[in-house]
């Protein structure tokens, strides 16, 4: 049964997270492959702890990066310059590299896909089954008309409350934040629809005084109005469900947070998987995004799907849409395409499924070619995918992604009107 009046949370994190640390150096370094080498391989892994960053993983390339440059300017762009970055600095840490080639035998799977077509007919150029997934795997995709992203409502504000909480840090609009960062956001549902906000957490690094002031009593007093005038409210001016009288504010709610980033806490890729989707409010396939090339279905299926349902709901044809989809190594057609519309599809999900089949190209290759996925890092001056790396890989609004695009919208409904009319 589904639920209809209940509370949902969800978080976000700054990227001066450790563990967002570590997803943008990977997705940096994955930029500076492709905008040298658009064909390169890449599965960068990173972690970081007090002092030292390494990075390891599979890269194969024509081209030469300087990858502790690029983990150094990456740590420096976020904030992490030594005492004002609250201990952590990009010039003195350490850095290591282990990495190999990518296998051969994912690369023979990859570089040629294992089917043939079932008719037999010249697929030599066809481009789109050349390239086989990188790896098996499920992703899922999600829409909703809740916010007008079309993303979860819980998602969406700690998202947006954390991308403020670091332009007021960068902004230098208060003198005493550090990187590190957290929100959180608890929304009342009623009938299914947002309705109120119940709790709003945000947990914010600073500095050990703020103007000359050592108590801490009186410091979080200053951090909590600070945070709730300069923070939250901004915010919450472009959403109609809004904090009300009975609205809980937790405030720096451990009391303290002068140490963080990766000398309070080890970083690593790929941990923050369900802040960088729905918030919990979809399924996940388990897969992370940061430091992989476009062959790694765990990222570009996964954009994929969500442009898919982003398109089925901006189609009016339902509320809500989640899609699944599931490839297997070295072949290029999904094993399988599942679309869920919670009953709220206009049509059954079983047309449904058929026309998304009928109407999206959903082989690696071809999802490649759809949102130029190779050639995004050089056409937005070197730099893509780290911007993806914190606040969320779908649901953006900052800059141009071309999985958030809904222009397929009337064709599905033009052909969900032949489904209508039988």
């Amino acid at each position: 049964m589904t639920l209809k009046n209940f509370l949902f949370t969800s978080e976000s994190v700054t990227e001066g997270h450790p563990d967002k640390v570590c997803d943008q150096i990977s997705d940096a370094i994955l930029d500076e492959f492709l905008t040298k080498d658009p064909k390169s391989r890449v599965a960068a892994e990173t972690t970081v702890t007090t002092g030292m960053a390494l990075v390891c993983g599979e890269i194969t390339s024509n081209c030469y990066v300087d990858i502790p440059s690029v983990v150094r300017n990456t740590i420096k762009q976020i904030g992490y310059n030594g005492e004002e970055g609250g201990g952590f600095d990009y010039k003195t840490c350490a850095v290591l590299t282990s990495i190999d080639e990518q296998s051969s035998d994912i690369a023979g799977g990859v570089n040629k896909a294992l089917e043939t077509r079932s008719d037999n007919s010249d697929t030599s150029k066809d481009e789109t089954l050349d390239i086989g997934a990188g790896d098996q795997g499920i992703m899922f995709g999600y829409a909703c008309n809740e916010t007008r992203e079309l993303m979860p409502l819980p998602i969406s504000l700690a998202h947006k409350l954390a991308y403020r909480l670091s332009q007021v840090r960068k902004q230098r609009l208060v003198d005493y934040l550090r990187p590190d960062g957290k929100s959180q956001v608890t929304v009342e549902y009623r009938n299914g629809k947002p309705y109120r906000i119940d709790t709003i957490v945000i947990s914010t690094q600073h500095d050990p005084e703020i103007k000359g002031i050592s108590d801490n009593k009186k410091i979080q007093e200053i951090i909590k109005n600070d945070m709730i005038n300069l923070v939250i409210k901004p915010v919450f001016e472009n959403y109609d469900v809004k904090p009300d009288e009975t609205t809980k504010y937790l405030i720096n709610p451990s009391g303290r947070f002068v140490i963080g980033g990766p000398q309070g806490d080890a970083g690593l890729t790929g941990r923050k998987i369900i802040v960088d989707t729905y918030g919990g409010y979809a399924r996940h396939g388990g897969g992370a995004f940061s430091g992989k090339d476009p062959t790694k279905v765990d990222r570009s299926a996964a954009y994929a799907a969500r442009w898919v349902a982003k398109n089925i709901v901006k189609a009016g044809l339902a509320e809500k849409c989640e899609i699944e989809l599931a490839y297997a190594i070295g072949k290029s057609q999904p094993v399988s395409v599942l679309v869920d519309t919670f009953d709220t599809g206009k049509i059954s999900d079983e047309e449904l499924s058929k026309i998304v089949s009928e109407t999206f190209d959903l082989r690696p290759a071809a999802i490649i070619k759809q949102f130029d996925l190779r050639n995004l890092p050089a056409k937005n001056g070197g730099k893509f995918y780290q911007k993806l790396a914190a606040y969320g890989h779908v649901g953006r609004e900052d800059f141009q992604i071309p999985w958030e695009e809904t222009q397929m919208a009337d064709e599905l409904v033009k052909k969900a009107s032949s489904v209508l009319v039988r």
